[in-house]
């Protein structure tokens, strides 16, 4: 469970990297994303996944 945890506190301080470092381009970004039509979204969503993946089997 400890293990859990840690993961997902990397997870926040990675995402929270950009909005704290360039906010204004991560702002476009997001607007970017959020124009992306469903299918998009779901393929950005599993290569992902798949990457995510890829690393912890490749680390572990």
């Amino acid at each position: 469970m400890s293990t859990l945890l840690m993961a997902f506190g990397l997870m926040l301080v990675i995402e929270g990297l950009l909005p704290f470092i360039a906010p204004r381009l991560w702002r476009d970004t997001f607007r970017r994303i959020t124009e992306m039509a469903d299918g998009q979204l779901r393929f950005v969503g599993l290569t992902s996944i798949i990457a995510g993946l890829a690393l912890i089997l490749v680390f572990s």
